[in-house]
Order: C-alpha cells, then sequence, then structure tokens
C-alpha cells in the first residue's frame, strides 16, 4: 500500500464532523480511507454525510462498511418492509434530510447505490475492519452478518483474531467520547452525535484526528 490508510468511525449523520476531519486529513489519491458504516441517523444530516462520501470516493481509495444502520435503511427503502424498526433508531432524522415527504424517491439513485455497494468488511496487511465484531475463530469471509452489524462489544469482547491482525471497529459507543483500545482490538465509536467526537485514525501508526458534531477540532 503506498499512501496512508485511515478509517473514521460512526458518522451518523454528523456532517461538519466530517467535513472537519477531512479538511485536516486532506485525503489524497494513494491513501484508502475506510470508513467504519453507520452513517445515516441519530444525527441532522445524512444526506449531507452520503454526499460528501460519494464526493470523497472520486478522490482517494474509499472503502466504505455496512453498519446496521444502513442495513435498517435497506429494509424500508429498497425491501419495501415496515419502517417501525428504523424509525425508531434514527430514520426520521434521516428521512428530514433527504426532505421526506411520503415518497421514497427523495433518496437519490446515487445514494441507493452507495448503500447497496457497502463492503462487509476490509482487510489489510497488518489490520482489519468490520463495523461491529466478529468470531475470532472464524476467517472474516465466514463471519455472519449479526457478529460483523449487530454485536455491541457490550455484549462480548473478542479475543484475538486467528488472522493475527489487529481487529479495528465501530458500533459500541463510548459515552465519554474515548477510544477503547484492548491492543488486539480498537473500537473508534466515540459518539459524536451524542456529544462526543468523531474520530479517524491513521494505521500503524496510531496519528488520530477528531472532530465534534459543529466541527470543531481536539487534538491528540
Amino acid at each position: 500500500m503506498n499512501g496512508r490508510l485511515i478509517a473514521i468511525g460512526d458518522i451518523h449523520g454528523c456532517s461538519a464532523a466530517l467535513n472537519a476531519l477531512l479538511q485536516e486529513i486532506k485525503p489524497e489519491a494513494n491513501d484508502t480511507i475506510v470508513t467504519l458504516g453507520d452513517y445515516v441517523d441519530r444525527g441532522n444530516d445524512s444526506k449531507g454525510v452520503v454526499d460528501r462520501l460519494i464526493e470523497l470516493s472520486q478522490h482517494c481509495q474509499l472503502k466504505p462498511l455496512y453498519g446496521n444502520h444502513e442495513e435498517m435503511m435497506l429494509e424500508v427503502v429498497r425491501d419495501n418492509q415496515p419502517p417501525y424498526r428504523w424509525l425508531q433508531f434514527g430514520g426520521v432524522e434521516t428521512l428530514d434530510s433527504y426532505g421526506f415527504c411520503g415518497d421514497m424517491s427523495v433518496i437519490p439513485d446515487s445514494h441507493r447505490k452507495f448503500f447497496e455497494n457497502l463492503l462487509p468488511y476490509y482487510e489489510a496487511d497488518e489490520v482489519f475492519f468490520v463495523h461491529a465484531n466478529y468470531n475470532p475463530k472464524l476467517p472474516l469471509d465466514r463471519q455472519t452478518p449479526h457478529s460483523l452489524r449487530w454485536q455491541k462489544l457490550t455484549e462480548i469482547v473478542p479475543g484475538p483474531h486467528i488472522s493475527g491482525k489487529l481487529a479495528v471497529v465501530g458500533h459500541t459507543h463510548d459515552r465519554g467520547g474515548e477510544i477503547f483500545n484492548v491492543r488486539h482490538l480498537i473500537c473508534l465509536d466515540t459518539f459524536c452525535y451524542g456529544g462526543g467526537w468523531l474520530t479517524a485514525m491513521e494505521f500503524p501508526s496510531g496519528k488520530m484526528w477528531q472532530a465534534n458534531m459543529e466541527g470543531q477540532m481536539r487534538h491528540a
């Protein structure tokens, strides 16, 4: 890998924080940016987040992962399932950001394509990335959707993966806005939408950037 490898935690509609991070990081064509999923819901600008990520994909190697909130959204938008679960967990804020007035056509085709092409995981030489969790005894291509997108670290903190690689995850937020690090696993969900931070981290250097909902930076 010629460029930098950088992961960004759960964004949840916090477009100002995302824009502030990217302004500091200044991604270049050879850089790989792994976004850990949950781009939508909770915050007030899910549409702006997806617009920015689509734009970012034209300027660097973007590897966007599939989060449980995207799964809930697609069940409604693509599969026409009842919306109640999604609305309960932040779908109202997402639909508001798209200007929803009763017609799902407000979600552009480019956004639907983005959601439908999200990755279950991403693997590099010494590190792998998943949205939520993993079974340490199974290769990444045999993980279950529940482990990858739904299982919180509060349920189980897995041991080191059989690959020997560092695991980087999101999904389980820290209400104090701090990174959870147990050496073989790092969680970058630092609760931006709830008053914490949106965190980006470079690997293997560990260089870190953080921004809050208003786009204010905190330099580590």
